[in-house]
């Protein structure tokens, strides 16, 4: 939906995000940094489409970890080539809750990307990100 106010309500404010598998230089922390990149990689695109599956959850209080399969196409229909690049792979999520999460919600605290394959033409990221750029 492309709605950054609402994704940034499935992260714990402390959030360290872990991409590396995907091309992150470091682990980013902090969910108001995280949305911002998320948003500066993802809006230049025509559509993106993130699905999981297989969720795996184990709950210890007010603490949880969460795995799960995922599968993130991501479409440019203005590519030079191929339009779309999709990943494959699976998260790995230290879950919190409390009281900075709205009626006691879950909200992920560390965020792991695991890639296992990808195929396309992944450069659609980084022309995205210049088509961003120059609409601004």
């Amino acid at each position: 939906t492309r709605d950054w106010e609402l994704l940034a309500t499935c992260f714990a404010e402390n959030l360290e995000a872990d991409f590396r598998a995907f091309g992150g230089r470091e682990v980013v922390k902090g969910r108001d940094a995280w949305v911002e990149i998320i948003k500066g990689t993802i809006a230049g695109l025509d559509a993106t489409q993130h699905l999981t599956a297989n969720h795996v959850h184990q709950i210890d209080g007010d603490t949880a970890t969460l795995t799960a399969y995922l599968q993130a196409l991501h479409r440019l229909d203005t590519a030079r080539s191929d339009p779309e690049y999709t990943v494959g792979g699976y998260y790995v999520c230290n879950m919190v809750r409390g009281e900075e999460n709205q009626n006691g919600g879950w909200r992920m605290q560390r965020y792991t990307l695991n890639v296992t394959w990808h195929r396309g033409n992944r450069d659609i990221l980084r022309q995205a990100q210049r088509r961003l750029k120059s609409s601004a």
